[in-house]
């Protein structure tokens, strides 16, 4: 950590270690806080949110008043990120993806057709304010649902056909979704438990053997063995990210790099399964992605800059004003009810708030808040990430590209044919 002054402004600068210690400081600051506010636990607010707020808040105020700022070397939320989405698949057991059945499809089908919607509100919401189609989609399904790395990826591409702004109304809108996606899921969660008195089932038809699956042979596991199921997840992200590079070039566009890693994770678990090639330890592998997920949200969380949401002014606020509205609505009176208006569907609805206005880990958070309240719920937490975090994209993707092809012309021929 160096500090120097620059006309009267103490500039703080962290390296990437540094960066991360803040961030793990500030989570253990969130459990706390959480811990001893009745209306934080209330309301199901996660902790990493919690910590990262108040860091947020701290930063702000030192810009507003012009002394001091932070510069921040964020070199390990990605990879948190990527590591998480591994143990996912990691997780990801075929016997486990079958008992999925019609409800992962029912769930899968309602967030595909969110986005479409999410697409329409854009373009209908910008037409009404005169508001040019590429900040409109940049503001609807590209930041609500593929979260930073899509809205950097399509900014890119508007930015070079001559919308100067697009880059930093992506990074805003995408960071609104996330802060909006964190403070709603958990409260609408609890609010529908409250509200049908809504119990957790003791005994789940077709998911009450998940467990056992998963479970801990209750063998201790060697320093080998521990080894191996963390080397198996490195080189899961390594072979991911290659996948994902592949599948970019081929499509002609960004593709990310989760989806690669998480998808040759599922891979290796099943072959694991089938073959034995070493001893696999979900309650390990599980326990990883849990502190991958708080880290990267923490970073997250601490590293955003509340003062350039100014990039959301006029036309582009009203629209993400509208899908946070929206994704609201649709869960509480639609969605709650097509998946079964049970304790189930109240928490999915959760982890739905976070992924399709944030990201998967967000909905992953939101969903754990709600469960460590009121009770465990296995489906929502085998349907959600596989969802969010792969499936959706199956059709969030094309029709998106639609959008910029009949909306922007002269896109057409940068995100593939």
């Amino acid at each position: 950590m160096t500090f120097e002054t620059v006309e009267n402004v103490l500039n703080i600068q962290t390296d990437a270690i540094m960066t991360l210690a803040m961030a793990a400081i500030l989570l253990l600051i969130g459990y706390a806080v959480k811990n001893r506010v009745t209306f934080l636990s209330k309301y199901c607010i996660p902790a990493p949110v919690i910590g990262g707020f108040i860091f947020m808040f701290v930063t702000f105020a030192g810009y507003t008043t012009k002394t001091f700022t932070f510069s921040f070397t964020n070199t390990f939320q990605d990879p948190f990120m990527l590591a998480f989405f591994t143990t996912v698949g990691l997780g990801a057991s075929l016997s486990l993806l079958k008992k999925g059945g019609i409800l992962l499809i029912v769930y899968w089908l309602c967030a595909g057709v969110i986005s479409v919607f999410q697409n329409l509100i854009g373009i209908g919401v910008g037409t009404l304010v005169g508001l040019e189609a590429p900040y409109a989609l940049l503001s609807s399904a590209i930041a609500m649902i593929g979260g930073h790395g899509a809205a950097g990826s399509y900014g890119s591409t508007f930015e070079s056909l001559g919308y100067s702004a697009a880059m930093g109304v992506g990074a805003a809108a995408a960071t609104f979704g996330l802060i909006s996606g964190v403070l709603v899921g958990g409260p609408l969660g609890r609010y529908l438990i409250v509200k049908y008195d809504l119990k957790p089932e003791e005994k789940q038809i077709n998911y009450d053997d998940i467990k056992s699956v998963n479970a801990a042979t209750g063998e201790k596991l060697s320093s080998l063995d521990i080894i191996k199921n963390v080397v198996v997840i490195i080189v899961c992200m390594a072979v991911g990210t290659m996948v994902s590079s592949w599948i970019g070039n081929l499509i002609g566009m960004s593709f990310p790099n989760y989806v690669g890693a998480m998808f040759v994770a599922v891979v290796v678990r099943n072959l694991n399964d089938h073959f034995h090639l070493y001893r696999f330890s979900f309650p390990l592998v599980d326990g990883i992605g849990d502190v991958m997920l708080n880290l990267y949200l923490a970073l997250a969380l601490m590293t955003l800059k509340l003062w350039e949401l100014a990039a959301l002014m006029g036309g582009v606020l009203l629209i993400v004003l509208c899908q946070v509205v929206f994704i609201v609505a649709v869960s509480y009176f639609v969605i709650f009810r097509i998946l079964g208006k049970n304790y189930d569907a109240a928490v999915m609805c959760s982890g739905l708030c976070g992924h399709g206005l944030g990201a998967t880990p967000t909905a992953i958070v939101n969903m754990t808040a709600v469960t460590e309240r009121y009770g465990m719920s296995s489906r929502a937490f085998m349907v959600v990430p596989i969802v969010g975090a792969f499936l959706v994209d199956m059709i969030y993707q094309p029709q998106t590209i639609a959008f910029i092809k009949f909306f922007v012309p002269a896109a057409s021929s940068m995100v593939g044919n």
